[in-house]
């Protein structure tokens, strides 16, 4: 009797389709098992490979299945895409996750530990608060504006329109909107004492971490960033390159190359979002010190912003490619940031 090769599991919330493989491509079962009895069928199977998505859950399955001895493969979902035949059901599914873990070429996804997951929850709660403090701002300004209470946008500016709501101008308005206009104020306050909060355990936190202290002498790389990357990113040691790396987050331009003649576009935005995000803020944040200042240490820099005076987020997007490649050096050979020489 054959040995199963390969399952593939189409995860759900409740219910799980298997699809179990020989080593040939055959088929050897076809089963679906609720959530509580995943455990028990799969260690009733000898050692193998597990193949599932990478979505919700499959990090906690992937630790939880590789404790069985079986070996865990996570893929992409738009890998597994293209090897669903005609229907889309849970069994097509599972039987696509199967085939498409079989292949030589494909690329998956490192199963992540509790301490990555947990520090990546941590920094999704910060972000969250950050919008929702956002959003109350937006609201706030909006609310007032319709009474001719008008404030620059931004947290800075919430005070202007907390002292014009005690004062006299608010003073004229109706109670109804002094005392929803307090609402949303007491709101924001809360939200700023969370967030500050927040950045204090994770500014020790990243201060403790050797991996993230070596980071943060990038210039536009924060504690933030610095745990982020690692919360978020794959080990750096899967890529060959730097240029994978920055290629993984998106940050170069998408291909449409045909009949030998290269047509490059706007950047990929592949990889996770919220890293690419951080990366490209920072580089933000060193171009306007660099015009505030009106001079930069950095030459390839100052170039840049010579041929490119009038598009900043052209050159922030080029600078966050260049600091993923150095965060990846950096990574590889234990070193800190080393600032250019001035020619």
């Amino acid at each position: 009797m054959k040995e199963v090769s390969i399952i593939g599991i189409d995860l759900s919330k409740n219910s799980y389709q298997f699809h179990g493989a020989h080593a040939d491509g055959s088929v050897a079962f076809r089963v679906k098992r609720s959530r509580g009895r995943v455990i028990p069928f799969l260690s009733s199977q000898s050692a193998c490979t597990v193949a599932m998505e990478a979505c919700g859950g499959a990090h906690y399955w992937g630790r939880e299945i590789g404790k069985l001895g079986h070996e865990v493969r996570l893929i992409p979902p738009i890998y597994v895409k293209p090897y669903v035949k005609r229907q889309k059901n849970d069994a097509a599914d599972a039987e696509a996750i199967c085939e498409a873990a079989s292949r030589p070429t494909m690329r998956f996804v490192a199963v992540k530990s509790e301490e990555s997951q947990a520090r990546a929850m941590q920094l999704g709660v910060r972000m969250l608060l950050v919008r929702q403090r956002t959003q109350t701002i937006n609201a706030l300004r909006g609310h007032l504006a319709e009474f001719g209470l008008v404030a620059p946008k931004g947290p800075a500016h919430v005070a202007r329109l907390a002292w014009a709501l005690e004062g006299e101008e608010g003073a004229a308005l109706p109670a109804l909107v002094r005392e929803m206009g307090a609402l949303l104020v007491e709101r924001i306050a809360e939200l700023d004492r969370k967030v500050a909060e927040f950045d204090r355990v994770l500014r020790a936190a990243a201060r403790e971490d050797e991996e993230a202290a070596r980071a943060m002498t990038v210039p536009g790389v924060g504690p933030i960033t610095a745990l982020a990357l690692q919360a978020l990113a794959p080990p750096l040691e899967t890529f060959r390159k730097g240029r994978d790396f920055a290629a993984w987050l998106g940050l170069t331009p998408r291909q449409r190359t045909t009949a030998g003649k290269p047509r490059l576009g706007k950047i990929s935005k592949m990889g996770q979002k919220d890293l690419r995000r951080l990366l490209v803020v920072g580089a933000m944040s060193v171009i306007q010190n660099a015009i505030r200042r009106g001079k930069t240490d950095d030459p390839w820099l100052a170039r840049l912003l010579v041929k490119k005076p009038r598009k900043r987020k052209l050159v922030a997007v080029a600078l966050a490619n260049r600091m993923a490649r150095v965060l990846w050096a950096l990574a590889m050979k234990k070193e800190t940031y080393r600032a250019p020489a001035v020619a």
